[in-house]
């Protein structure tokens, strides 16, 4: 599945229509308890995700695109309950990747009950007996020369950006705006920051440090030598929105 056709791909295809609630149908009953049963004590629920299993093959055999179907649930959405608030991501896996489409999402946005069946799966770890780095997404880690480098969350956050967009360079600004979303201006770090952040992970990658590359002006790229591996385990979180 191609991450760059997901987001540069034209969404002039055909628009689904938007369902809305039926007019004719009574309002159903207001429970006195009116939150899902079985819910742990001391929760409340805020919103639901739901997983869409598709890729851009089947999507364009139906005669939309990816981003048509964000546009479409959104819309509905808007139509149905206009106070809500939506954040799509778009699931990567490597080409060639078997098994379901739906079950290749949940492991790649960290559904719980998806990652705890394959828990019994995972590989023996040999990473440590080779030389290079090994920068693997699924368990959020950094092996230099076998070793587990002692990296921030922040850090590897700004390695996995730029792992995730090979060969792409990425403005400060837009490092800035994706990794740290959420925070208030006045808690949001200048761009300068980035350029401080990339210093300290350099010096962890040691005589590795060219991976990440400055681009003089622009800002930053991440670019693989024959001694680096990426391990993505059954997916590849995206902090990519439609």
């Amino acid at each position: 599945m191609s991450h760059t056709a997901l987001l540069e791909r034209p969404t002039t295809a055909r628009h689904l229509p938007v369902v809305s609630a039926p007019a004719a149908v009574p309002p159903a009953p207001v429970d006195s308890d009116p939150s899902p049963r079985h819910l742990p004590p001391g929760t409340a629920p805020r919103g639901f995700a739901l997983y869409v299993g598709i890729d851009e093959a089947k999507a364009a055999a139906s005669g939309v695109s990816l981003g048509v179907l964000v546009d479409a649930l959104r819309r509905t959405l808007a139509d149905l309950a206009p106070d809500a608030e939506t954040y799509a991501t778009v699931a990567l896996a490597p080409v060639g990747a078997g098994g379901r489409d739906v079950d290749v999402v949940r492991l790649a946005l960290h559904e719980p009950s998806a990652i705890a069946r394959t828990k019994h799966d995972e590989p023996v770890d040999e990473d440590r007996s080779h030389g290079g780095v090994v920068v693997d997404i699924s368990r959020k880690r950094v092996l230099i020369d076998g070793e587990s480098a002692a990296f921030t969350f922040k850090e590897f956050e700004l390695l996995q950006y730029l792992v995730l967009r090979e060969g792409r360079t990425i403005e400060r600004a837009e490092l800035v705006g994706s990794l740290w979303q959420g925070v208030t201006e006045d808690d949001s770090p200048g761009e300068r920051t980035i350029d401080v952040h990339v210093r300290r992970l350099r010096a962890k990658l040691g005589r590795y440090e060219d991976i990440v590359r400055t681009v003089r002006g622009v800002g930053y790229r991440f670019d693989r030598h024959a001694d680096v591996s990426i391990r993505y385990g059954h997916g590849t979180p995206s902090p990519d929105r439609f």
